[in-house]
C-alpha cells in the first residue's frame, strides 16, 4: 500500500500497516516523538491501520493536536487514580478543554473534594504515568458495555451510552484501556502514559451533569499538561499572574463593584466603579454622535407577540425571562434589535433618509445557568454598546466598515489589537439560505475589499445573521471577544420594513447590527485584569489623593481637592490620621496615579509635591500648573 506525505512525497508500507508503523518507515526519531496521525484530516490512534492512497501527517507534541492528545491521556490519568482513591466513587465525563483538562466525578458518602487533595491524587497519577500504560482501543456492542458499567455501577456511563443509542443509533461503542482503568471513549489517546511529561491539577469547582441545573452537582476536577516541565512552569506562572488579575479579587480591593446573592449575575456598582462607567458611556456617547448615530432608549419588558414575530421565541426563549402583566405573557428582552424596528416602523422612510442609525446603551436579560456566572465576564444583567444600522442593499459595505472603524477607534483609546472572525450560518437560524448567502457574501466583500485579514468561523453566526467578530489580545495574552458587526435580511422581512425607493417602489431595508465593547459589563471585567487595576489617568476612579503630612495641612488639602475638582479631576483628600509614609504606601494599593504631599512648606507656597504610581517623587509644583496638565492628560484620554 502507498500513503501520501505532507510534501506529497508517496511512502510505500506493507498492507494493513499503522500510523506507528509509517512513523517508523520515515525513520526512528520520529517515531519516538509521534503521539498519533491525521489521515485525511482526521487524528486518529497510532496504531489504527491505514488505508492505500490516504494522505497522512505524524501528531508529535509540537503539533497542537498533540498537545490535545496530551491532554486527553491525562484526563484519564486522573479518573485512574481518583477511581484507585476513591472506592465507589462514579465517573462521568472528562475532556481535553484549551489549556488543559477536566474530569466530573461524583463522590460517594458526602465526599468533599479540595485543593489539598490533590497532593495525594497527583502522586497516583505519576505512577501510572511512569507505568508506561498503553491506550488500547476496543469495539464492542452496546449491550456488552452497557452491562460492563452497569456492574461496576457506573451509572453515567450507561446513560451516555443509551443517549448514544436513541440519538443516533450505534449499535457498537469504543472503550480505552490504560493499565487497571477502562472507560467509554471515541479517542484518539497517544501511545501510552509516559508521553505525558509534565502536568498539575489546578482547581476543583461544581458542575452539573449534562449542565442541566435539575440534575445531579458533580465535582469538577481541572489540571493542565504540557509536553515539558518548561512549558508547565511558564503555564503556571501565567496563571498565577492571572490570578493576581482577577477582576473580582480587584474590584473588591478598589471598591469598583459587589455582588450579592440577592440578584445573582446582576453586578451593584460602587461609587468607583461607576466612575469608570460612566467615563465608557462619555466615550461611547461622544463617538456616537460624530459618526451620524441618534441615540435612543427603549423598554425591558414586551409582550411575548414580538418575541414571537422576530424568531427569539422560536430560538432564544430558553435564555430569557417571562412574567404574566395582568394575565398577559410578557418578556424581558435579551436583545435590543426588535425595539430599534419598533422606532424604524414608527415613520415612513425615503431611500434618501437611509441610513439610519439607533444607537442605545441599552439594558438586556439573559439567563445564565448559576453555575456559569462569573463576576462581570457572565451575567445575567447585561448593557449593551449596542446600534442598529437600517440601509439600502447598496450601501452595506460602507456600513459594515464604518462599523469596523467605529470599533478599531474604541480599542485604540484602551492599547487593543482587534483580530477578525467572520462567523457564518449557524445549524439552528431562522430566515432563508437566499438571505443568508446575501448577507455573508456582503461581510466577506466588505473585508476583503479594505485587504482585512480574518479567519474564516462556520456555523457560529447569530440565529437571524452572519457576523463579523472582533477579538482582543489582553496584556497577558488571553484572547477576549468584545465587538460584533452582523448583516440580517431576516428581521426587516419578519417586521416588514420598507423605505420609498427613487422608483417609487417599497423596498425592504437591511439591518446591521453593532456591539463593540460588547456588554458594559463585560468590558470593564476585561479591562480590569488587562490593566490590573492599574487603569489609565483618564478612567482612573481616583486620579488624584492628596496627603496631608499634620492635622494642621488637612485644611489646605482640602483647599488642593477642591481646586483639582474644579479643573474636573477626580481628587479626594486622605485625611487619616496615620503617616504620610502608610498613606502613601495605601495609595500605591489604590493604584491611585498620582498622590499629592502637603506640609508647611507646601501650604505656605501654595504647591504640592507630585508622586506619581510606581514613579515615585516628581518635584514640587504650583496647585494650578498641576490642574492645568492633569486636566489637559484626561482630555487627551492618557
Amino acid at each position: 500500500m502507498k500513503v501520501l506525505l505532507p510534501d506529497g512525497t508517496e511512502l510505500e508500507l506493507e498492507d494493513g500497516a499503522t500510523g506507528a508503523d509509517a512513523a517508523r518507515a520515515i525513520g526512528e526519531g520520529l517515531a519516538r516523538a509521534a503521539l498519533g496521525i491525521r489521515v485525511n484530516g482526521e487524528l486518529r490512534d497510532l496504531g489504527a491501520p491505514l488505508e492505500d492512497g490516504s494522505k497522512i501527517e505524524i501528531v508529535t507534541a509540537k503539533d497542537g493536536d498533540g498537545l490535545w492528545l496530551i491532554r486527553h491521556d491525562a484526563a484519564h490519568v486522573l479518573a485512574t487514580a481518583v477511581l484507585e482513591l476513591y472506592p465507589g466513587v462514579k465517573i462521568s465525563i472528562g475532556p481535553p478543554i484549551e489549556d488543559g483538562f477536566y474530569y466530573d466525578f461524583d463522590f460517594p458518602d458526602g465526599t468533599k473534594l479540595s485543593e489539598e487533595d490533590f497532593e495525594a491524587i497527583e502522586a497516583r497519577m505519576r505512577e501510572h504515568v511512569r507505568a508506561d500504560e498503553h491506550f488500547e482501543r476496543e469495539d464492542v456492542s452496546v449491550a456488552e458495555a452497557i452491562a460492563r458499567f452497569g456492574e461496576e455501577g457506573q451509572d453515567y456511563k450507561v446513560e451516555l451510552i443509551e443517549d448514544l443509542v436513541k440519538d443516533q443509533g450505534v449499535d457498537t461503542v469504543s472503550l480505552y484501556r490504560n493499565g487497571p482503568f477502562t472507560d467509554l471513549c471515541r479517542g484518539p489517546h497517544g501511545p501510552g502514559t509516559k508521553r505525558i511529561k509534565a502536568f498539575k491539577l489546578t482547581s476543583v469547582a461544581g458542575a452539573y451533569w449534562r449542565g442541566d441545573a435539575n440534575r445531579q452537582m458533580l465535582t469538577r476536577v481541572y489540571g493542565t499538561a504540557w509536553p515539558s516541565k518548561e512549558q508547565l512552569e511558564e503555564h503556571l506562572r501565567r496563571l498565577e499572574e492571572a490570578r493576581e488579575r482577577d477582576h473580582r479579587k480587584l474590584g473588591r480591593e478598589l471598591d469598583l463593584f459587589m455582588l450579592s446573592d440577592l440578584s445573582p449575575g446582576s453586578p451593584f456598582w460602587l461609587p468607583n466603579g461607576t466612575h469608570i462607567w460612566n467615563e465608557l458611556t462619555r466615550l461611547w456617547r461622544a463617538s456616537n454622535v460624530e459618526r451620524g448615530y441618534t441615540e435612543v432608549r427603549t423598554p425591558i419588558l414586551y409582550d411575548v407577540e414580538l418575541w414571537k414575530q422576530s424568531g427569539h421565541w422560536h430560538v432564544y426563549r430558553d435564555h430569557m425571562y417571562f412574567t404574566d402583566v395582568e394575565d398577559k405573557p410578557m418578556g424581558l428582552k435579551p436583545m435590543n434589535c426588535p425595539a430599534h424596528v419598533q422606532i424604524y416602523k414608527r415613520d415612513l422612510h425615503s431611500y434618501r433618509d437611509l441610513p439610519i442609525r439607533y444607537a442605545e446603551q441599552g439594558l438586556v436579560h439573559r439567563h445564565e445557568p448559576s453555575g456559569t456566572l462569573h463576576g462581570l465576564l457572565r451575567v445575567r444583567h447585561i448593557t449593551q454598546d449596542d446600534a442598529h444600522v437600517f440601509c439600502r442593499e447598496d450601501q452595506i459595505e460602507e456600513e459594515v466598515i464604518r462599523c469596523l472603524d467605529f470599533g478599531f477607534f474604541i480599542y485604540e483609546q484602551f492599547g487593543l489589537e482587534p483580530r477578525l472572525e467572520l462567523s457564518t450560518r449557524p445549524e439552528k437560524r431562522v430566515g432563508t439560505d437566499e438571505m443568508w448567502d446575501k448577507a455573508e457574501a456582503a461581510l466577506q466583500k466588505a473585508l476583503d475589499d479594505q485587504g482585512l485579514a480574518y479567519d474564516l468561523n462556520p456555523g457560529d453566526g447569530a440565529f437571524y445573521g452572519p457576523k463579523i467578530d472582533l477579538h482582543m489580545t489582553d496584556a497577558i495574552g488571553r484572547s477576549w471577544q468584545l465587538g460584533t458587526v452582523q448583516c440580517d435580511y431576516y428581521m426587516p422581512e419578519q417586521f416588514e420594513l420598507t423605505y420609498m425607493g427613487a422608483d417609487n417602489q417599497e423596498h425592504r431595508p437591511v439591518m446591521i447590527h453593532r456591539a463593540l465593547m460588547g456588554a458594559f459589563e463585560r468590558f470593564i471585567g476585561i479591562l480590569i485584569e488587562h490593566y490590573a487595576g492599574e487603569f489609565p489617568l483618564w478612567l482612573a476612579p481616583v486620579q488624584a489623593r492628596v496627603l496631608p503630612i499634620a492635622d494642621r495641612h488637612v485644611e489646605y488639602a482640602r483647599k488642593v481637592a477642591s481646586e483639582l475638582h474644579a479643573a474636573g479631576i477626580r481628587a479626594e483628600v486622605d485625611d487619616r490620621t496615620e503617616s504620610v509614609g502608610k498613606k502613601i504606601r495605601d495609595g500605591e494599593l489604590r493604584k491611585v496615579p498620582y498622590m499629592l504631599v502637603v506640609g508647611d512648606q507646601e501650604q505656605s507656597d501654595g504647591t504640592v509635591a507630585v508622586r506619581k504610581h510606581r514613579e515615585g517623587d516628581l518635584g514640587t509644583e504650583a496647585v494650578s500648573d498641576f490642574a492645568g496638565s492633569l486636566s489637559a492628560a484626561i482630555l487627551a484620554r492618557e
